[in-house]
């Protein structure tokens, strides 16, 4: 049967970028800048952990730790229209996913009052590892960009496309802080999001104008030792703790969530330490008594470090985020956030990450 979806123009892809004139050049080439993705300059495919740290955690976050979730290229031009061109080794598929999400690419505006959304980079749904495309803008205005890369696929090349004698220089810069950095389930890799730009680690960075690093693996964050070692070591101004849900049982998490603490906090003294448990008690009925256990793992982690003295040391509780008249409307399947989901996530995550910040800086003053 023909498919009837192109009777809407506006589902229509363009397969190619058509007549424009086009210069391309290497995303890992100055004057662009890639955020939240490991050396991205030497490595052969993008991404987001050494390849040594993410074998030795497990087979999955080494498989997991080469999708360019929270990776992002900025610049600034005054190209009329701004085009892509991107190789993969892996394109992620699921049936509740969509493919935007999982392999595509979105376009903001960054601007003195924060940044916005310009447009998608849409692919044909047959794509299978490469794609161009291209977004025509509202005229040759010099402005600031962020590209936010694939939430679920391997990206071997990045290529960006300007107009011809378009001036190309660098992108904005963030908030002179160092990166936050989050840990988690797929809930924190980005699984569901409906584009890239829209999983919550994402959404607090434009918030607050701050670097960060994505460092979930879907069902595969376990608080390992390996895993906690390494982001001990990174530069960060806030660690944001949220992988409840991978863990086994109450007992398995139990087994590493405070070890994870110790680890971290041994190396960071004064970091803002922030912990977060699973937000989807409402939707899974069957699971309410077992949720409610890990719950109590995580609180009896937050009570242990403040008995210890620690007051840079928060719970938040994944029960709050989705309460109300559309406490059912929040996720795709019963567990992974919808773009509904992820905003009230990075209202409340975002929230306390801004008073822990402000309270740091007012003490170093």
């Amino acid at each position: 049967m023909e498919s009837l979806i192109n009777i809407d123009k506006n589902m229509i892809v363009n397969e190619t970028i058509g007549d424009f004139e086009v210069v391309w050049r290497d995303a890992k080439d100055a004057p662009f800048k890639i955020y939240g993705l490991y050396e991205p300059k030497s490595q052969p495919v993008y991404r987001r952990l050494p390849p040594e740290v993410a074998e030795a955690t497990s087979k999955g976050v080494a498989a997991l730790s080469r999708e360019t979730s929270g990776g992002r290229v900025r610049f600034s031009t005054d190209s009329p229209y701004i085009a892509i061109r991107a190789k993969y080794k892996a394109v992620g598929r699921s049936s509740h996913l969509n493919l935007l999400s999982t392999t595509g690419f979105d376009l903001y505006t960054d601007g003195e009052f924060g940044s916005r959304f310009i447009k998608e980079f849409r692919m044909p749904y047959d794509m299978k590892d490469y794609y161009e495309q291209i977004i025509e803008l509202d005229g040759p205005h010099m402005r600031s960009y962020t590209i936010n890369f694939p939430v679920h696929a391997v990206v071997e090349k990045l290529e960006i496309g300007l107009k011809p004698g378009a001036t190309l220089g660098e992108g904005k810069k963030y908030r002179e802080l160092k990166p936050f950095l989050v840990y988690g389930s797929s809930i924190v890799h980005g699984t569901a999001a409906t584009r890239p730009g829209l999983t919550y680690p994402n959404m607090i960075s434009r918030e607050l104008d701050m670097d960060y690093y994505n460092v979930g693996f879907s069902g595969m964050a376990k608080g390992e030792e390996v895993i906690a070692r390494w982001i001990a070591e990174q530069p960060m101004s806030v660690f944001v703790c949220d992988y409840d849900h991978n863990a086994s049982n109450a007992e398995q998490l139990k087994n590493t969530h405070f070890r994870m603490y110790e680890i971290i906090r041994e190396k960071n003294p004064d970091l803002p330490y922030i912990m977060v448990t699973r937000p989807d008690y409402w939707t899974r009925i069957t699971e309410q008594d077992a949720i409610l256990d890990r719950r109590a793992v995580i609180m009896e982690s937050y009570l242990k470090a403040r008995a210890l003295g620690d007051k840079n040391v928060y719970f938040i509780d994944g029960l709050s985020f989705n309460v109300g008249a559309h406490q059912y409307d929040t996720t795709v399947d019963g567990v992974h956030p919808n773009d509904y989901g992820f905003v009230r996530m990075a209202d409340s995550i975002g929230a306390v990450m801004k008073h822990a910040l402000e309270k740091r800086l007012e003490k170093n003053e």
